[in-house]
This record gives C-alpha cells, sequence and structure tokens, in this order.
C-alpha cells in the first residue's frame, strides 16, 4: 500500500489511519454500543430472575407477564417526549441523564423490594429507556455523512443484542451464586450503568453533523473530497442520483404530522411492533420457555438465552454492511434498506410460524432463527430517518419508537394470560416443575407464537412494497418546501 493512500472518511479504515475526526467518531460510537449494550441487559434482567422471583414474591404467571408488560408502559410517553426535546438540545446530555437514571431505579431491588417495588421500578426503568433508541441513532448520526451512516447505525444497533449476550452469563452465574442471589443481578446493572455515565461524562460530544454543530457541513473533514476521475471518495458518479442519501442533510423543516401520518412511517410502526413483540417475549419469558422445553439448568439457560441475540447481532451486522455497500453504489435506500429489512421480518415469521410443530431441541433452534432474525428493529429509524431533516429526526424516531413499543407491552401479557388459559401453574418454592405443568406451558407459548408469525409474515411483505424513504421525501418536500 502506497504512504500516500487515503480512504473515505468516517470508515473503519480511515479511522485506523491518522484522521482525528474519524478516530473520535468511532470511540462515540463504541461508547454507544455500551450504553445499548447496558440498555438491553436491564431488559433481560427480568427473564432471567424470573423463576426466582415468582416463587420469592409468590407471583402467578399472569401477575409476572404484567410486571413484564410494565416496563412499556411509560415508555412510548417518555420516548416522544424527549425525542422532541432532543431536536433543541444537545443529545450528549440527554444520553447521560439517561444513563444515570438506569443506574438509580436497580438498587431498590437489590435493597429488598418486594412485588410492588419490582412493578413501580420497571415501569419508571422503562420510562427512562423508552428514548435510548432514537436518541443513540441521532447521536451517532451526528458524526457521520449520510451514506455512511448505514454502519455505524447498525454496530450501535448491535450493542442491543450484545446486552443479553454479554449479561445473560454474568448474571447467570450472580443468580445461582449462594452468597448473591437474584436481587445482586439488579445491583450488578446499577454499577454498570454508573460507570458508564461517567464514561460518557468524561468523552462523550456531539458530532459534526449533529443538528446543533453549526458549520457541519462546512468542515472539509466531513464532505468525500472529489477524486481526479470525477467520482467522490465513496466510488459514486459526482452527478446526482435516486437515492435520497444525496440530500438526506440538506432536506428542508416539513411538518411533523405529515411524516407520521406517511405510509411508510406507518408501514414501519407495525413492523417495529412485530420487533418489539419478540424483544417482550425474550426479556420476560424466553429463559422459563427453554426450562420447559428442554429442561435445562439454570447455569446452561442463560447461556443458551443469548443464542437469539447472537442471531440478531449478526443479521444486524450483515443488513448494515449490505445497506453500506449498497448505498455506496448509488442503490435507493428503499431496495438497500427497506427491503432487506422486511425480508429478514418475513423470514423471522416463518420461523415461528413452524414453531408450535416441532419440539425439544429443534424447537429451541427455530425459536433462536425466528427471534434472532426480529431483533433488528434499529433498522426501521435508521431508514425512517433518511427523509426528514435533521432538526426532526429525533422526534420522528422517538415518535415510531414509542408507537412501535405497543408490541413490547402486548407480549408479556398476552403470552402470560395464554400460559394461565391452557392451566399452566408455577410450581412452589422449592419444588421441581412438573412435566404436565412444563408441557401447559408450552402449550401457551405455542399459541402466541402462530400469531406473531402470521403478523411478522405480513408486516415482511408489507415493508418490501412500502417501506420507500426515497419516495416519501421526495413527496414530502415537493408538496411543503416547493
Amino acid at each position: 500500500m502506497s504512504a500516500d493512500k487515503t480512504f473515505a472518511p468516517y470508515t473503519l479504515r480511515a479511522a485506523v489511519s491518522n484522521r482525528r475526526m474519524n478516530r473520535r467518531a468511532w470511540l462515540v460510537t463504541g461508547l454507544l454500543v455500551l450504553f445499548q449494550i447496558i440498555n438491553f441487559a436491564d431488559k433481560a434482567v427480568l427473564g432471567l430472575v424470573a423463576d426466582s422471583a415468582m416463587r420469592d414474591l409468590q407471583l402467578s404467571a399472569g401477575e409476572f407477564g404484567f410486571i413484564g408488560s410494565a416496563f412499556f408502559f411509560l415508555f412510548a410517553i417518555a420516548a416522544v417526549l424527549v425525542g422532541f426535546l432532543a431536536g433543541k438540545v444537545p443529545t450528549r446530555w440527554i444520553l447521560l441523564t439517561m444513563g444515570i437514571s438506569w443506574a438509580v431505579l436497580q438498587f431498590p431491588m437489590l435493597f429488598g423490594g418486594g412485588a410492588a417495588i419490582l412493578l413501580v421500578t420497571r415501569i419508571l426503568l422503562g420510562g427512562a429507556e423508552g428514548p435510548a433508541t432514537p436518541i443513540t441513532l441521532q447521536h451517532v448520526h451526528g458524526w457521520f455523512p449520510a451514506k455512511e451512516r448505514g454502519l455505524p447505525s447498525s454496530i450501535v444497533a448491535i450493542g442491543s443484542t450484545l446486552g443479553p449476550i454479554i449479561a445473560a452469563p454474568i448474571l447467570a452465574a450472580i443468580i445461582a451464586h449462594p452468597d448473591l442471589g437474584w436481587r445482586w443481578a439488579f445491583g450488578f446493572l446499577g454499577i454498570a450503568g454508573l460507570l458508564w455515565s461517567a464514561l460518557w461524562f468524561l468523552m462523550g460530544r456531539d458530532g459534526p453533523h449533529s443538528h446543533t454543530a453549526t458549520k457541519a457541513h462546512a468542515d472539509p473533514a466531513a464532505t468525500p473530497e472529489p477524486a481526479p476521475d470525477g467520482t467522490d471518495s465513496t466510488n459514486q458518479p459526482a452527478a446526482e442520483t435516486a437515492s435520497i442519501t444525496e440530500r438526506a442533510d440538506i432536506l428542508k423543516l416539513v411538518p411533523i404530522r405529515a411524516v407520521l401520518g406517511s405510509k411508510m412511517f406507518i408501514v414501519a410502526v407495525l413492523a417495529g411492533a412485530g420487533c418489539f413483540w419478540t424483544q417482550g417475549f425474550l426479556t420476560t419469558w424466553s429463559p422459563k420457555y427453554l426450562a420447559a422445553v428442554v429442561a435445562l439448568p439454570p447455569a446452561t439457560i442463560g447461556l443458551v438465552s443469548t443464542f437469539p441475540w447472537i442471531i440478531g447481532a449478526l443479521a444486524l451486522l450483515v443488513l448494515g454492511y449490505s445497506s453500506r455497500f449498497l448505498m455506496r453504489r448509488g442503490v435507493t435506500v428503499r431496495w438497500a434498506l427497506g427491503a432487506l429489512f422486511g425480508g429478514a421480518l418475513l423470514l423471522s415469521g416463518v420461523c415461528f410460524l413452524i414453531l408450535p410443530n416441532v419440539s425439544g431441541e429443534t424447537a429451541v433452534t427455530v425459536m433462536t432463527l425466528g427471534a434472532g432474525l426480529a431483533m433488528i428493529y434499529p433498522l426501521a429509524p435508521t431508514a425512517v430517518a433518511f427523509c426528514i431533516s435533521s432538526k426532526q429526526r429525533a422526534a420522528v424516531m422517538a415518535t415510531l419508537t414509542g408507537l412501535a413499543s405497543i408490541g413490547g407491552v402486548i407480549a408479556p401479557a398476552m403470552v402470560g394470560m395464554l400460559m394461565d388459559k391452557s392451566g399452566y401453574v408455577p410450581a412452589p418454592k422449592g419444588i421441581p416443575e412438573s412435566v404436565e405443568m412444563a408441557a401447559r406451558l408450552a402449550d401457551g407459548m405455542n399459541s402466541s407464537f402462530g400469531l406473531i408469525g402470521i403478523y411478522l409474515v405480513v408486516v415482511g411483505i408489507i415493508c418490501v412494497l412500502f417501506l420507500n424513504p426515497d419516495r416519501t421525501a421526495a413527496s414530502l418536500q415537493k408538496k411543503f418546501v416547493f
């Protein structure tokens, strides 16, 4: 490689070279990955302590499912409110406030809180975590030009899948430890949240493409230099293409109500609800399902319950890299991102439809694949963000997240109710689950799998057809600007 070899700004290869701005961009990206890891570990802990907490607190499946759903009671409201606030203030400070709040809300359960405290802290935690995905995406978008955002967005989103992967074995070991127990799982997450908040206070910054930056587009390091052959450093022709990526950062403000009423936004909400349903199931009931279907010991359940999140991380990485590859070659956002997102949801739905018809290790494998492929929700707000002004992205992405989170509200309570309907009753403390009760638990869950499978197949097809930021952006700009 020649000494004067240069790379496109904000790429990973450029970050390894000598561009200081790129190193800062990827440092911030790494901190946001840690932020999302803690975020989803906070969600996953409830499922991991399910067996111990239900017995100690004397909760039925329906009651525990209600607590799982309660996490999302304030989720949507907080996501929308903070999203609109993020259009006016630096997201750096919003992220710091969220990190501290998450940490503080873990400690009441460590210090002996009962069922009522668990319910209240999960409601408050859901409100504090509701804006996490849209705000982290808004923040990372401020560090990268439009064509380069697919990969860092997916890397940040992978943090949401790494949370349970990394945390589950650690939390399972804490829960099983005779001197610690399930309450210390909450304490561990509180300490982790405080440590992240300290790091972010010292190193977190807003980027040159942020809506609060005054000279983002005047920064020579922020714009690719034309090459001698008439192409830019992303190998795209200098002439304007049909993809909205060429104009995403110069779009004018349009009425928010017009964006929220667009066909594309409605499709994204419906798809996102399916993704949140799966998250709600994984973070509340997946460990119980693994125990009932294959009778795994607690330590092994902690490991196996990470498998769907591993699949989700791989799916996000592959889809993020693929979208970046396609966009840099002039493919529209609809096909480079929207269609890939819809196709993954379609495959997820097929897996859930198969799930009630298999058992044992095969069921665990199919559940892992189906749930993992639905762990790609961040691609929906990333796609939607391409069709609106940078000042409106946080509000729109947060509103999308808030509405889509209805799926997370439905999932835990829905599964718990279907388990109760099938006749499942948790075994008393100290008594192993009977074979009959395990079968009834599986029957209740299988009923929910059939319903979500149909839903994901339908919304996956709709996404392929209608999740089109290029057309939506052109329509909104023509109607409200010109």
